[in-house]
């Protein structure tokens, strides 16, 4: 009987001591679930609300706003968020920074002709208009002067352009490198011309893409007729126009078959 009962204490308080060791480990689970969800939150819905209003709404959940771009906008007024990302009903942390567009409203500004100018002119000029200068890639020229607007994108007086921004094309002295290019839209420009143009600045494009196009139907009366795309024309190309290229890219036409 001696020897039983201390066994039996013993274990007793085995299974104590694994209960009080059972309680803790659920206890810290518990307190770890609440902790990682607790610091969780839910996306706003942004688009639409004015900066102020979507920085005070993500403020209030913890969580930082912070405006990367601001782009024009004929159905969002000047001073409303455009897009979102993380997207409305993500869940993210607290202090996450939500990164959202701004939009300026319809395009009011014209864009000036800068081409011929000279590079520090033009972005004065640019400036003046309340426009921003895009990328600037220089193309070596052994007939205009270093520094001289060969060509811009969006093209002078554009309209419906995204963002209030120009690139520009500028003439470098003939035995520097290209050190990038603006790539011009190519859109509806035969394929050979378009690929000549493009090798006559050093530019590689892969082999063309050909595609079938739609063929509009005629229109009724007094319609404004729609001018079908023609055969062997360029339709879209990769990257867009624009975009800043160099000697490395390789430039991918789709053309209407």
């Amino acid at each position: 009987m001696s020897v039983r009962r201390p066994l039996v204490n013993l274990f007793q308080i085995l299974l104590l001591v694994m209960a009080l060791v059972a309680i803790g480990l659920l206890s810290a689970i518990t307190t770890m679930h609440f902790a990682i969800h607790g610091a969780e939150v839910q996306v706003p819905a942004l688009k639409g609300m004015t900066v102020a209003d979507a920085r005070s709404q993500t403020a209030g959940l913890g969580l930082n706003l912070a405006v990367d771009n601001r782009y024009y906008s004929s159905d969002v007024a000047a001073g409303h968020i455009l897009t979102q990302s993380p997207p409305p009903g993500s869940v993210v942390r607290r202090e996450w920074k939500v990164r959202v567009s701004e939009s300026l409203g319809p395009q009011k500004v014209e864009v000036p002709d800068t081409v011929g100018m000279d590079e520090r002119v033009a972005a004065l000029k640019l400036r003046r208009m309340g426009l921003a200068i895009g990328a600037t890639a220089r193309l070596p020229d052994a007939t205009d002067p270093e520094g001289k607007v060969l060509a811009q994108d969006p093209p002078a007086r554009a309209q419906g352009i995204e963002g209030p921004s120009v690139n520009l094309l500028v003439a470098a002295p003939p035995q520097d490198l290209p050190d990038g290019f603006v790539m011009p839209d190519l859109a509806g420009m035969p394929v050979i011309a378009a690929q000549a143009a493009l090798q006559h600045v050093g530019l590689k494009s892969a082999p063309p893409t050909y595609v079938d196009v739609h063929v509009p139907p005629v229109g009724e009366a007094g319609a404004t007729p729609v001018t079908p795309q023609a055969p062997g024309a360029v339709i879209a190309q990769q990257p867009v126009a624009g975009s800043r290229v160099d000697q490395s890219s390789l430039i991918k036409l789709t053309v209407a078959r």
